[in-house]
């Protein structure tokens, strides 16, 4: 009655519908709700933040969960940010500031979003093209990227 058929094993082998797998060549990083981290991340193509994290990295995409809190410095392409975020971030592509999330410090990006409720605050730049974040920053006599409030202040005279 209850004996093991032969016929009836397990197969372990990787499917392209797995959802618990990431697919082949990707690298994902999650820290979760809890886990606090400090360091560098190397060679991540998308990293999830729901714990705290101070840290240093280059990625694709960037979430920043509703729990998240993140500080440091970050290169990426795009930027979800649902938590908070205190640092140097350099968003390439897009940086979307949801309703729950906020974001301060100097802030570099191509296109933004913020929803209904997001908080953004520091130093704030548009720019065509997103320089790599320098361990020393110098300030540069070239202001070919102005803040917010600089083309505001011009633009007001």
């Amino acid at each position: 009655m209850f004996e093991k058929k032969k016929n009836d094993s397990f197969s372990y082998e990787k499917s392209s519908t797995d959802v618990f797998r990431p697919s082949k060549g990707t690298a994902k990083v999650i820290i979760g709700d809890g886990v606090s981290i400090t360091g560098e991340i190397k060679k991540a193509d998308e990293v999830q933040i729901d714990g705290e994290a101070d840290v240093t990295m280059k990625t694709d995409n960037i979430v920043i969960g509703v729990t998240g809190q993140c500080k440091g410095n970050i290169e990426t392409h795009n930027a979800d940010i649902w938590g908070a975020f205190d640092g140097d971030l350099k968003a390439s592509g897009t940086l979307t500031i949801q309703a729950e999330g906020n974001a301060k410090g100097s802030i570099e990006y191509q296109n933004m979003q913020i929803k209904l409720g997001g908080k953004l605050s520091g130093d704030i730049k548009i720019s065509d093209k997103i320089q790599p974040i320098k361990k020393e920053t110098k300030p540069s006599a070239d202001n070919s990227s102005n803040s917010l409030q600089e083309s505001m202040k011009s633009g007001d005279k």
